[in-house]
């Protein structure tokens, strides 16, 4: 019985190590894996952006409210010209919108700086992180220039300047700032380029006086004329810093009497300075051999307008005039288009506007991306050929260091019956010079 026991017992065992040797049954299939999706979709580019946000910083109050309005003008109608069809030889002006970027619609945000540069810091810092701008462009003063765009290098944001003239701008390093006017280094030698070329015609012409506002800009021009003065071989006979803004420049009137008259007068003064100069010297009957003026607030649009025909013979250096038009015709063009939406003529100021706000979304187009480090890059590969702005340059393209345009020149022009007339180079002038200023008497 035993026995019988054991070997059923090693049958059983057997039974399991056979059982055990038995072939697995085939797993039961994993279900399927879920179809591929194209690669197209695993990696879909961000679609363009409707809009492209731009910050434009300018004086739109304050004393310099006038002029902010001729440069908000401006970059309002290069922006128009941007987003819609027409027929100029303009870049982006064939087509609507930004075509590497699906049409995208270019969107303006104004900051108002009042002339002050903590204000210019402000706004810039304002429309960097609340508005979200793309870039930034502006803003017309250079001392509020300098602090805006300090902002905007912080922040690694395209900054486009294309008015404010102080040479320092373009010395400081910057990577992202780039400007397309001249500045005045070339200005103020052209000051004594002209005066050359006035002795050579036989007027008698041996001493300057410098006239300027205290504020950044006017402290580096006075800087540059008295620099180049010595190169050139002329005498200062009068330098004359004055308080931006001031409200009474009858003591400084006073000394330039005092200097002697026989002498060419370069004046840096914004425009109320301006205005309020050529008034005083009237009354105080100060008529120097001639007042050649820095631009700025001698071509903006209410110094005509204020002084009537107090303001004629002034001399002025420019970079844009209307009568260039007879050489150019784009210059009419967008001229006729700014007068009817504006009721004004363009100036020096909104030319120059206006032509800034074209390079900056050219660049975006052709960075085909609101990447700044893509639009920095376009800048720098920016090459606009002449017949394609409104000004009387070779063109736009940025030096790779300083970023300035090397392209830009400068014109003289005089006021002669209210409106401005190329004289200088004398090969483009459209007009006559007058020389001397005429005596306040003899008018």
């Amino acid at each position: 019985m035993l026995r019988l026991t054991r070997v059923l017992l090693i049958l059983v065992l057997a039974g399991l190590v056979l059982a055990g040797c038995v072939a697995p049954q085939p797993a039961a299939p994993a279900a399927p894996a879920p179809a591929e999706q194209p690669a197209a979709e695993e990696a879909q580019a961000p679609a363009a952006p409707e809009e492209i946000v731009i910050g434009a910083i300018y004086p739109l109050s304050g004393a310099l409210a006038a002029t902010g309005v001729d440069l908000k003008n401006a970059v309002e109608l290069a922006t128009d010209i941007i987003n819609n069809e027409y027929d100029l030889n303009l870049p982006l002006a064939k087509s609507a919108g930004l075509p590497n970027l699906g049409g995208a619609k270019i969107k303006l945000v104004f900051g108002d700086h009042e002339a002050d540069p903590e204000k210019g810091a402000a706004e810039a810092e304002r429309l960097i992180t609340t508005e979200n701008v793309t870039a930034l462009v502006g803003s017309y003063n250079s001392a509020v220039t300098a602090t805006a765009s300090q902002v905007a290098e912080r922040e690694g944001v395209p900054f486009l300047n294309p008015e404010s003239t102080s040479p320092t701008l373009t010395e400081r390093g910057f990577q992202w700032f780039f400007r397309t006017t001249p500045y005045d280094k070339l200005f103020a030698e052209n000051f004594f380029e002209f005066l050359d070329e006035m002795k050579a015609k036989g007027y008698d012409v041996s001493g300057v006086a410098i006239l300027n506002e205290n504020t950044l800009w006017g402290t580096d021009v006075a800087t540059l004329e008295n620099e180049f003065a010595q190169q050139y071989g002329y005498e200062v006979v009068a330098n004359i810093p004055y308080e931006a803004k001031a409200s009474d420049v009858s003591s400084e009137v006073q000394k330039l009497k005092a200097a002697g008259e026989d002498v060419a007068l370069l004046q840096a003064s914004y425009v109320s300075d301006a205005i309020l100069y050529m008034q005083t010297y009237k009354q105080l009957d100060y008529a120097p051999t001639a007042i050649i003026a820095m631009d700025a607030g001698f071509v903006a649009s209410e110094f005509v307008q204020t002084l009537g025909d107090d303001a004629n013979y002034i001399l002025s250096r420019e970079v844009w005039a209307l009568d260039l038009a007879e050489s150019k015709p784009i210059i009419k063009a967008v001229n006729d288009m700014y007068k009817e939406r504006y009721g004004t003529n363009m100036n020096g100021n909104s030319a120059r506007a206006f032509t800034g706000m074209l390079t900056l979304a050219d660049a975006i187009n052709r960075a085909g991306s609101t990447d700044p480090a893509a639009i920095q890059q376009a800048l720098l590969e920016t090459d606009i050929p002449a017949d394609q702005i409104i000004m009387p340059w070779k063109g736009i393209k940025f030096d790779p260091e300083t970023h300035q345009n090397v392209l830009g020149s400068g014109i003289i022009v005089q006021i002669q019956d209210g409106e401005y007339k190329t004289v200088w180079p004398f090969d483009l002038a459209s007009a006559e010079i007058v020389w001397p200023f005429p005596k306040w008497s003899e008018r």
